[in-house]
């Protein structure tokens, strides 16, 4: 029989183990790298400005977190793996932008009800296990008439075949929890969000990638750098077959997404931008 203590500890383990999966290989230099212009895109869309008390959730090393901080928030940057913090504190000093930086799960945010002005995440809050919960996390701490801001890998781009790629090498997911890309889907998170949000704006957009040199170099950069790549790929280390399988699959997955408008390989990886106001 299931009781209310094993639940906890299984949703333990398994906040344990999403804390290991983002704190091997090097997320903030992919993110710097990779995909740097993000962070600005989401804070330009939720209008910030100074004095308004901001919580970034999933805030990773500061993608969003830091512009927001440089358009003169009041920035808590949160996330469930506090490993990731030291390369967004250096990218902060680094900017001259000052943030406080808090370890935090998504789905149980120690803050208060109402606290924030903004709550946003761009490419984080989209990988806590259990969406609704997750999401009536962010309504919780925002103040009624506050906005969400929410940036998300959707399911049909690139990033979402890629999780479909992976898919047949990953164990099965736990009872209870959703694939990240359905952040993505804007009838998704219209449906999490519910009445308790107003004025949504949902918008599909793409960010260029052009850093890889080849389908087999994109491949080889995740494979080290990015931590639910390099999960599989631990996995099956002991069947070549199956490892050799997965190469294959994402060479072709970059080989058939370049645009074959430059040197090298070039990629657009689409994403939703969504907003919305707590409703009052």
């Amino acid at each position: 029989m299931t009781t209310r203590n094993s639940v906890a500890e299984a949703d333990r383990a398994l906040k344990s183990r999403h804390r290991a999966m983002w704190a091997q290989g090097d997320y903030p230099s992919l993110a710097a790298e990779v995909i740097p212009e993000l962070g600005a895109v989401l804070v330009e869309a939720c209008g910030l400005r100074p004095g308004l008390r901001v919580l970034d959730v999933g805030a990773g090393s500061g993608n969003a977190a830091v512009p927001a901080a440089l358009a003169g928030a009041d920035v808590v940057a949160s996330d469930l793996t506090p490993e990731l913090f030291d390369a967004g504190r250096r990218a902060a000093e680094k900017q001259g932008a000052r943030l406080t930086w808090q370890e935090a799960d998504a789905e149980a945010l120690p803050f208060g009800d109402a606290e924030f002005d903004t709550v946003l995440s761009c490419v984080g809050v989209m990988f806590a296990p259990h969406h609704r919960q997750a999401a009536g996390e962010l309504v919780r701490v925002c103040r009624p008439g506050g906005t969400i801001g929410l940036l998300s890998w959707t399911p049909q781009g690139f990033i979402g075949r890629m999780f479909a790629v992976m898919k047949p090498y990953a164990p099965p997911p736990p009872p209870g929890a959703q694939p990240p890309p359905l952040w993505g889907d804007e009838d998704h998170v219209r449906a999490l969000l519910g009445d308790r949000v107003t004025d949504v704006r949902a918008e599909r957009r793409t960010v260029r990638v052009d850093r890889f040199e080849t389908p087999e170099a994109f491949r080889d950069y995740f494979k080290e750098r990015y931590g639910p790549t390099i999960t599989v790929y631990k996995l099956i280390a002991d069947d070549p077959e199956r490892t050799a399988a997965l190469d294959a699959a994402l060479v072709d997955l970059a080989r058939d997404g370049d645009l074959g408008t430059g040197p090298g390989t070039v990629l657009e990886w689409e994403y939703l931008l969504f907003t919305a106001r707590r409703a009052g």
